[in-house]
């Protein structure tokens, strides 16, 4: 079935074309490269994987309830909107809820495949445009996977929400090389991380829950990359050419936080726009979603140098910037501890099936006993 019959609204053109502007950049200097970048890059060889294998697609996902979070978390939770809905209303609205939510995931992960390859293009440095390669792959690999998701179990998608496709289009649209760094790897990627992450701890459906670990273990290797690289150029940056980041950063930040909400969802429903709006902001789930998606940017963001008087403030306008000080490689090699623990527990449980099979077909082979 064709994507445009899948979409719960439509999505205008088929497609979407961003005038980029910048330069391809060659290097003729192929010595060994910086050795942190290297073994992030052997790292990335290592560790890639096969969507359709690793991933149990034979297990069955109720459309209704794919992700089984709490009716809590929805926006209209507890609202004249929920009580005056019936059973079948309520599934239905719990569809929506996960077909945007992965949608965006699935919009987001095209719009790194792209990025990817524009660091690739553009990169100075060798390194990074080996490294940058294999991130290339990895997000097509997360495209295909949500896809595959949302095509199968969901059967539903959703456009692209107006202010991620606003932030990916400035991403790609600047000429500096290092700003698909800053716009991908440090905002959009943090985000990314955050959310995938609320899903993966809190929903009880095995299916997801190996969709979102899997890729959160690639997205953490990204980020490194991300810091490696921008850590090292913006210590040559002039203030002024800091300053302009930063603007940047303080743009997106207050871009995601105040839009990327899923009032699509309600103004399908019936919900007038305002009263979308409004419900959102009153929704102590988001309030709470908000503050933790910003607990991968923010450590991000001071550890490459952006930490100006202006960023700080804006911060603390967020309520954020106490997550200045959060362990962010922690945080990353918990992401990767999780998905080799869940890999471990899947196969030892295949395993054991497998030799109780075995055992079983002996069993039933060796027939009665003779005296």
């Amino acid at each position: 079935m064709s994507t445009q019959e899948l979409y719960a609204s439509g999505p205008g053109d088929h497609g979407w074309s961003v005038p980029a502007a910048g330069q391809a950049r060659f290097t003729w200097e192929y010595d060994d490269g910086r050795d942190r970048l290297l073994a992030l890059y052997q790292k990335g060889k290592d560790k890639q994987w096969d969507g359709a294998r690793r991933i149990d697609w034979d297990i069955e996902v109720d459309p209704y309830d794919p992700l089984g979070v709490p009716d809590e978390n929805m926006t209209v939770f507890g609202t004249r909107y929920w009580d005056a809905m019936n059973e079948r209303e309520r599934r239905e609205l719990r569809r929506h809820f996960a077909s945007w939510q992965f949608s965006q995931f699935l919009h987001g992960e095209q719009g790194a495949m792209v990025c990817a390859a524009r660091i690739v293009e553009s990169a100075p440095d060798l390194d990074a445009k080996f490294y940058s390669a294999t991130q290339t792959m990895d997000e097509a690999r997360h495209a295909e996977i949500y896809a595959r998701f949302l095509h199968e179990k969901v059967g539903m998608l959703y456009p692209i929400n107006d202010n991620l496709q606003s932030l990916l289009g400035d991403t790609l649209r600047d000429s500096r090389w290092d700003m698909p760094y800053l716009g991908m790897q440090v905002l959009i990627e943090g985000l990314a991380l955050a959310a995938f992450g609320m899903l993966r701890d809190t929903t009880d459906k095995p299916l997801p829950k190996q969709v979102l670990a899997y890729v959160m273990q690639d997205e953490a290797r990204h980020v490194a990359f991300g810091r490696m690289a921008l850590r090292d150029y913006y210590r040559q940056l002039s203030d002024a050419e800091l300053r302009e980041r930063e603007e940047f950063v303080i743009e997106g930040c207050y871009l995601m936080r105040d839009r990327l909400r899923g009032d699509e969802v309600l103004t399908n429903f019936g919900i007038p726009a305002k009263e979308a709006a409004e419900l959102s902001e009153r929704s102590e789930y988001l309030q709470l979603f908000r503050k933790l998606l910003f607990s991968r940017i923010v450590p991000c963001v001071k550890d490459i140098g952006l930490w100006g008087e202006r960023l700080q403030r804006a911060y603390l306008d967020m309520g954020v910037f106490e997550m200045g000080d959060s362990n962010l490689d922690l945080l990353m090699a918990q992401d990767e501890e999780i998905a080799e623990k869940l890999d471990a527990e899947r196969f030892a449980a295949e395993e054991a099936a497998r030799t109780e099979e075995v055992a079983e077909a002996i069993r039933q082979g060796a027939g009665p006993d003779q005296d």
